[in-house]
């Protein structure tokens, strides 16, 4: 009798642990639960419950802990102070497979807020441990842990190279290979954040074969699989040429271009990073992407996108267009300068309407014909305009400067300058106009004539007349190109002059 009231006891302490863990684990799903528990002092009673002889209140616990953690830095810095992961650790090497995941997904909720608290994972101890769950055979755990190397190496270098160093990158390489889709993403994404840091940890995907199993899933139907494939090749090919081609030799292409026309926007816009990526670095791979049909897919992809989403594709055709005269051709023939235009009229953000502004003076840059077809979509005056706002960014400013010199510089087209000469722009941007128009002047006889019959004399004499007018050196060689009394006939004082003549006539008489 007293056997069996002890055993009751010890089943109904039993059966409160698992109610008690259950319950805190299952409140911990909900945000507004958080608080509360944390008040309750929930992360104090749980950790001794991962001692537990029990597995089921062990990996309870574990969860509820991740959970906790998740929620905020100040509760995974609480999983610090508490000495909890040592504990989780030392069970990701003892446990079942069941309490595995759950470790991982605690210390991966731990991991992911800042380099300092990845660190104090490290520092417990885990890296080993974690890779080591990577040779599991249950795909669950691989994932556990392939998440939480992933969170750990996207911080910095400092911890990348450690993750690297404790061997994660061929495990992670042969976990992209296995069958389960969950487990490629999630290897995919530890990749990418391993890459994106250096050439030197970009190299060692590269050694350890992960660009050859990575670019074939291109063309997976997975929208989740497809975004972190592009992201982990576009974070290889971004640091050098050599990473690049290694990238483009796998085959990449066109299979990359038809990911732009994939239905889920994160996937267009990650292979809009990836051909960025690859354009960026010389004209050959530039020619290699617009050989095939780059250009048209990218324009299609920056004309039906907006936002954020629109600047790896606003930023590829700037790459593309600034190599040489034929890739910058290639850009105007695909009806690239739409799209540009569009971003620099519709989006925001300083930083958008700035990376357009650059792409557009790639484009406009090379040939009079190039800086023609810029000016003929009318966007010179909105850069003119965004340059001298008082609002813009200094980024911004200095990108629509720079666009409009490489464009002005180039451009012979008189109408186009004359339009120009007949707006209020900033003395600076004025001066550049002005003294290209003189250059034009010089060398066009018939656009002489042209320019007095638009106005555009008469406007020019009226600046140089202005007070503390800095314009008088460039209206003088436009002067120049014409005879003494037609210029004097167009400035402003010429009526007064002759005003003065009747008036002295009429007294000498």
């Amino acid at each position: 009798m007293a056997t069996r009231a002890v055993l009751q006891a010890f089943e109904r302490y039993q059966k409160e642990r698992v109610a008690f863990v259950t319950a805190v684990a299952e409140m911990a799903k909900s945000p507004q639960n958080i608080e509360a528990l944390q008040q309750a002092g929930a992360m104090a009673l749980l950790r001794p419950l991962l001692l537990d002889h029990v597995p089921s209140i062990q990996q309870s616990a574990a969860l509820a802990i991740g959970r906790l953690a998740n929620y905020s830095d100040d509760l995974a810095e609480a999983v610090v102070q508490n000495e909890i992961l040592p504990q989780l650790v030392y069970s990701l090497a003892e446990q079942n497979r069941f309490y595995k995941k759950a470790a991982g997904y605690c210390l991966r909720a731990v991991a992911k807020h800042s380099p300092e608290l990845a660190q104090a994972v490290i520092d417990s101890g885990a890296l080993d441990s974690l890779v080591t769950c990577l040779e599991e055979f249950d795909p669950g755990v691989k994932e556990a842990a392939t998440w939480c190397l992933g969170y750990i190496a996207g911080h910095n270098t400092e911890l990348a190279q450690q993750v690297v160093d404790a061997g994660a990158v061929p495990m992670l390489v042969l976990c992209v290979q296995e069958p389960e889709l969950s487990l490629k993403r999630v290897a995919a994404s530890a990749l990418s954040d391993i890459a994106k840091h250096t050439p030197e940890l970009a190299q060692v995907l590269v050694d350890a074969g992960a660009v050859s199993y990575l670019a074939p899933l291109l063309v997976n139907q997975d929208a989740k699989l497809k975004r972190q494939v592009c992201s982990a090749l576009g974070q290889i090919a971004k640091h050098s040429v050599d990473l690049a081609e290694v990238v483009v030799e796998a085959e990449v292409f066109p299979k990359c271009l038809t990911c732009l026309k994939y239905p889920d926007e994160f996937v267009r816009k990650h292979a809009a990073t990836l051909v960025r990526e690859v354009v960026k670095h010389t004209p050959e791979l530039a020619q290699l992407v617009v050989a095939n049909g780059g250009v048209g897919a990218l324009v299609e992809y920056c004309g039906e996108s907006t936002g954020n989403n629109r600047l790896p594709a606003v930023m590829a055709l700037g790459y593309i267009a600034a190599f040489s005269e034929t890739l910058a051709l290639a850009v105007i023939a695909e009806k690239g300068l739409a799209p540009l235009c569009a971003a620099v009229a519709e989006e925001t953000e300083d930083h958008l309407r700035a990376a357009a502004a650059w792409s557009l003076g790639q484009v406009g840059r090379h040939t009079p014909d190039h800086a023609k077809a810029v000016a003929d979509t009318g966007v010179l005056l909105s850069l003119v305009g965004m340059e001298s706002a008082p609002g813009s960014s200094e980024d911004l400013a200095t990108k629509c400067r720079r666009a409009l010199k490489s464009v002005v510089a180039k451009l012979t087209a008189l109408p186009a300058l004359d339009a120009l000469v007949h707006q209020a722009l900033p003395e600076g941007i004025m001066r550049m106009v002005l003294e290209q128009v003189g250059k034009v002047l010089a060398n066009d006889p018939a656009g002489r004539s042209q320019f007095v019959h638009s106005g555009g004399l008469a406007a020019v004499q009226q600046m140089a007349e202005a007070p503390d007018s800095k314009l008088k050196e460039a209206v003088d060689i436009i002067n120049s190109c014409y005879p003494e009394e037609v210029v004097r006939y167009y400035s402003p004082s010429y009526s007064q002059q002759l005003l003065q003549k009747l008036e002295a006539m009429a007294v000498n008489s």
